[in-house]
């Protein structure tokens, strides 16, 4: 039940990412999408959120032992920004480890540019598995090519993060 639930979620987030309709797009209100071509503005983007509270995103997995989920506000650093939209975004955790990051109910996006910035979001962190299908569409948002691509053949368990709101410093 849980891979047939985690399966469904990376291939909404597969089609979404990568076909959202014209009409979908016009009635998106996203300062990502209105500045793609300017500098962007950075802000807060989702839910309104302060940055009172957050956590080291560093902490995370120490927070999450013996827990399925937990409800945080984190802080870290953006190590990358999905460059078709926006969608989502890896976060570092230290320890060459990162945090996969989307937007509640795909109801908002981020600046492409933001790679390297720091970020808070409040939301639900949790462990899960990532499909072939997510980590192959996520290679190819963030450009790698064909053969770099055929070879992911195994799924990943990592921490993911699902953000209700975030704040791009």
């Amino acid at each position: 039940m849980k891979k047939v639930f985690i399966a469904m979620i990376a291939a909404a987030a597969f089609y979404a990412c990568g076909n959202a309709s014209n009409e979908e797009a016009a009635q998106t209100e996203n300062p990502a999408d209105e500045m793609a071509t300017e500098e962007m503005a950075y802000g807060i983007f989702g839910e309104e959120i302060g940055p009172e509270g957050a956590i080291d995103a560093k902490e995370i997995m120490a927070m999450l032992e013996g827990q399925d989920s937990l409800q945080v506000k984190v802080q870290g650093t953006i190590n990358e920004v999905c460059q078709k939209k926006g969608c989502w975004m890896a976060v570092d955790m230290g320890n060459d480890e990162e945090m996969l990051v989307r937007f509640k109910d795909y109801g908002f996006f981020v600046p492409m540019d933001a790679d390297g910035r720091t970020v808070t979001m409040e939301g639900w962190v949790k462990v899960e598995e990532q499909s072939v299908e997510w980590l192959r569409h996520k290679a190819s948002d963030a450009g790698a090519g064909e053969e770099e691509i055929a070879m992911i053949t195994e799924p990943e368990v990592s921490v993911s993060f699902m953000a209700s709101g975030v704040i791009i410093e």
